[in-house]
């Protein structure tokens, strides 16, 4: 058998380009402005071709290029700054918690998928967006926080459509030479590789490094030799269809994440579960609790709820996982020697019903049950949570069930546009992003003059409709389309008329098809002389999620009729990048879903930094976002139970809106000016977004709240 090893060449930097090697291994790149444009400054063609990759970027740069820019004076300035940047933002001492927890009182924050970057595939949708900017929103504020996941050997699916429409789903496996991560080492400096034990089998599973500005995120990777080929399926994918795998996966995440911290020598002063996928972190954490401080469980327990803060981010109960009780329990008995409790204890911490022996084991109510600090992420489902989970509290009013909210926010570095982000320097000041929600300093976008402002968002569209027309050129090619087909999509959309998106996963709780109730109003909107209005859609299904592909199926019927061909259009396999351009280049964001099923929904408030105007249903944010001088509402904002007719009503409101309120709006410019009244909402949107809806405000909340208090305790 012949054996065959990989090897991967790398350019030899020149020394006065060393830093731009070390940029590209550390994330922090990703929302710097001046740091991406330092990248596509060296070759804008091919930083595109790598799709923004930096470690894959730079070794394919040719070496004279390379000693070219080494006598780029201005090149070599601009490094110099960022340099000088990096170095105090990143590489700096911070100031952590000092708590007897030890390791300055680090938090350690568990979630099953993160979205830093589109080259680093470790998310599916908000879940992992939410993590992502979370983490770095923590370094940006130097909060001792550290991430843990797992390292998924093919990540989510890449979508594509076929000839009829229906969705396929693609795996491309992930090359970890072209990933900025390094092993972790333990207290000896070795490699490390934690041990879990299972029923009949351990897992093995590699620790790796991945660094978010200040902030390490720690991988668990079971696809090892000395694995069975079982276990090393366990991280090949994020969320398998599988419950037994699903299951292991959580146990890796929790158990295993807390054993490769302590393996470093990390004893964080209190965790934080992103949602209940890690909320198996909670019982190694009580047996390191016992074995380390000498205590009882009674102590441990207290303990472990007291610095425990566990966020829920769904108001459908059939969301979150259960496991049947006897899958379930061979993986506790295992734990009842450290824990000193038999497996029935340990099950009926995470049963909704103690009482029902049949009950099966949730994740989700083991974090309800050990974690003091729970919150949901909206006012909204906070309130929703409170009454889906009463039962776990049986005899106490609705509003004194111990879940509150923290309404979740944006990383507004990442998500405004270079347009946008120089106008906020020129007015608000060269730190705006590290204080975006300081109120005396975002008057200052009232400020702005509006024809900046509206030349601004004008190249966002622009750039957005060009994004559009070269994915739909693609698009066109992989299904061997025809010559004049091509040439159409080559000139698709047009970049000065209202466009309004719709990108989000294709659930049908969303209601994208609200729509195309009424294809003759929609007609008219579309097909306007004076007045037109475009439409963008993108999302994907779940692969499991029928419905949901059937839903992206009667869209592309709507794309495909010749009154709407040129105006409404559908772009596949939206990603991280795909988003940052919608949300950058919409005039309006549309948001539909049916209420109260959407949880929080961040999107909108993306759209919004960069000037979009929301048009929405009173759901999630919009419930605390919504003023009628910054963006619109669907419905009344009440609850209804038939659906069918709450579609229709809903339906109708919308292009009641859309046509005595958006299209005039946007359109009202005398003698051929700007907009006024659109920009005036635009500077209100644009506030509210940095001042209530970025995630600095949201993790200070998280810190002043839980964080600090729990450091004490």
């Amino acid at each position: 058998m012949y054996r065959l090893q990989s090897f991967q060449v790398l350019p030899k930097y020149p020394e006065p380009l060393s830093f731009i090697e070390i940029l590209s291994r550390n994330l922090w790149w990703s929302w710097q402005t001046d740091a991406i444009e330092l990248f596509r400054r060296i070759d804008p063609k091919l930083w595109e071709d790598v799709r923004h990759n930096p470690v894959v970027f730079l070794t394919r740069i040719p070496q004279n290029r390379l000693e070219e820019l080494t006598a780029d004076s201005g090149f070599l300035s601009d490094q110099q700054r960022l340099q000088e940047r990096f170095e105090s933002m990143v590489c700096a001492d911070a100031d952590g918690y000092q708590s007897p927890s030890g390791n300055h009182g680090s938090i350690a924050y568990f979630s099953m998928e993160f979205g830093i970057h589109e080259s680093l595939p470790l998310f599916a949708g908000g879940l992992g967006i939410l993590a992502g900017d979370y983490l770095k929103a923590a370094s940006d504020m130097d909060l001792p926080l550290i991430g843990i996941g797992l390292l998924y050997r093919y990540g989510y699916f890449r979508q594509f459509l076929d000839q009829e429409g229906l969705q396929q789903e693609e795996y491309p496996e992930t090359d970890l030479y072209q990933l900025p991560i390094e092993r972790a080492l333990d207290l000896k400096g070795k490699e490390l590789v934690i041990t879990i034990t299972l029923p009949g089998e351990e897992i093995l599973a590699a620790v790796w490094k991945v660094m978010i500005g200040r902030v390490p995120l720690y991988l668990l990777d079971t696809n090892l030799q000395n694995n069975s080929s079982p276990v090393r399926e366990i991280t090949s994918r994020l969320y398998p269809g599988d419950q037994k795998r699903r299951l292991v996966q959580e146990i890796l995440l929790g158990i295993g994440g807390m054993r490769g911290l302590s393996a470093m020598g990390i004893f964080p002063a209190m965790i934080h579960l992103n949602e209940g996928h890690a909320a198996f972190a909670l019982l190694e954490r009580l047996s390191q609790v016992i074995s380390m401080h000498k205590v009882d469980l009674k102590t441990a327990l207290e303990i472990v709820s007291r610095t425990t803060v566990f966020t829920t981010h769904t108001p459908i109960p059939a969301a979150h996982e259960e496991y049947p009780a006897d899958l379930v329990k061979p993986f506790f008995q295992i734990l009842e020697e450290h824990l000193g409790l038999k497996e029935d204890k340990i099950l009926a911490w995470g049963k909704a019903s103690e009482s029902d022996p049949d009950a099966p084991f949730s994740p989700f109510v083991l974090g309800l049950h050990m974690a003091q600090h729970c919150n949901g992420i909206s006012r909204l489902h906070g309130q929703v949570a409170r009454r889906m989970w009463s039962g776990i509290w049986p005899g106490r009013p609705e509003k004194e069930i111990p879940i509150s909210h923290i309404t979740n926010g944006v990383h507004i570095p990442t998500w405004v546009s270079e347009q946008i982000s120089t106008l906020f320097e020129r007015y608000i000041g060269p730190e705006w992003n590290l204080h975006p929600w300081n109120p005396d300093m975002i008057k200052r976008i009232d400020d702005i003059y509006d024809e900046e402002l509206w030349r601004a968002h004008e190249m966002s569209r622009s750039r957005l409709i060009r994004m559009c027309r070269q994915i739909l050129v693609k698009q066109s090619q992989r299904r061997n389309a025809h010559r004049t087909t091509l040439e159409d999509m080559e000139r698709i959309l047009d970049q000065d008329i209202l466009t309004i998106a719709f990108a989000k996963r294709f659930a049908t709780y969303k209601r994208a098809y609200l729509l195309f109730q009424d294809p003759g109003r929609l007609e008219t909107l579309v097909a306007s002389d004076t007045h037109p209005v475009q439409f963008i859609f993108a999302g994907k299904a779940h692969p499991k999620d029928c419905e949901g592909k059937d839903l992206i199926k009667r869209l592309i019927e709507f794309v495909r009729m010749p009154e709407f061909r040129s105006r409404i259009i559908f772009l596949e396999d939206y990603d991280i990048h795909m988003a940052r351009r919608l949300v950058r280049g919409a005039d309006v964001w549309l948001n539909t879903p049916r209420r109260p099923f959407e949880a929080c929904g961040t999107s909108g408030m993306k759209a919004a930094i960069n000037g979009g105007l929301n048009v929405s249903v009173l759901d999630g944010w919009w419930c605390e976002g919504y003023s009628e001088d910054r963006g619109w509402q669907i419905g009344d904002g009440k609850e209804h139970h038939d659906h069918a007719y709450q579609d229709a009503v809903e339906s109708r409101a919308l292009y009641n809106i859309l046509e005595n309120e958006v299209i005039p709006s946007f359109y009202d410019r005398k003698n051929g000016d700007m907009p006024i009244r659109w920009l005036k909402m635009m500077k209100e949107s644009m506030k509210m977004a940095m001042i209530d809806f970025c995630s600095h405000r949201m993790v200070g909340e998280y810190e002043k709240r839980y964080y600090l208090p729990a450091a004490k305790r």
